[in-house]
């Protein structure tokens, strides 16, 4: 399998990487740091990967964004997966109060997100099999006092993945979207842990085995699907006094 990996340096995208390295995939990994990314390739390439190839990739630099996929994509001679999965923790005391700071998280959550989905799609809608797998979050599902501006973004992108399933459907094309709940990575360091947050290699699992035919729309770990459809069900004038 070939396999594209965008925001390839996060814990839960190199988690994922590693079940695809087992499967003796080819890799074609994209991020910014390149001593980080250099490093996980290497660990790929001994864990199995058939080969593996790295691309500089700045998801907030747009203009390069149709380069990167290019890129990826002359790598293998096209790809049979893409996953996605790069997003930022903004502190909520900052883009509550600071618009620039709230549009900056936005774009590196959810604009940046969206403009990679669309070239990917048209890349792969053109082949007319493959799937694109999207890292969303539980944050997603509805908006919260604690944490909207993060929600709205993967909110967005949730919505955005959903309408780009429907339409790669009948190309043959997969769309996968994974919602996480706590995970325990370098992301949420400051945050304090509880029995809720998960581990990034199971994680990692979750979205290989969604890729390979395991689900469209995945959470994990799978408890937080029905947590988060009675979190949805509370009516308005109640969920807004919560302390969430």
């Amino acid at each position: 399998m070939r396999v594209l990996i965008l925001g390839a340096t996060s814990a839960i995208a190199h988690a994922t990487a590693r079940r695809f390295a087992r499967d003796g995939a080819r890799l074609v990994l994209a991020a910014r740091d390149a001593d980080r990314l250099a490093a996980n390739a290497a660990d790929l390439r001994a864990r199995g990967a058939t080969s593996v190839e790295t691309v500089a990739f700045d998801a907030l630099a747009f203009d390069r964004h149709a380069e990167v996929v290019d890129a990826a994509w002359r790598a293998f001679d096209g790809l049979d997966g893409a996953l996605v999965a790069w997003g930022t923790l903004p502190d909520p005391a900052v883009v509550h109060a600071d618009a620039a700071a709230a549009v900056e998280a936005f774009e590196a959550n959810a604009t940046s997100v969206i403009s990679v989905l669309t070239l990917l799609a048209a890349r792969f809608e053109a082949q007319r099999s493959g799937v694109i797998a999207v890292i969303g979050s539980v944050a997603g599902d509805r908006g919260r006092a604690s944490n909207y501006v993060y929600g709205a973004a993967k909110g967005a992108v949730a919505l955005f993945a959903g309408g780009l399933r429907g339409r790669l459907a009948p190309a043959g094309v997969r769309v996968v979207t994974v919602k996480p709940g706590f995970v325990d990575t370098p992301m949420t360091a400051d945050v304090p842990k509880n029995p809720l947050f998960a581990d990034a290699a199971a994680v990692g699992a979750r979205i290989h085995a969604a890729m390979r035919g395991g689900g469209e729309v995945v959470y994990a770990p799978g408890f937080w699907r029905p947590v988060m459809a009675g979190i949805r069900a509370v009516p308005e004038r109640l969920f807004k006094r919560l302390p969430l």
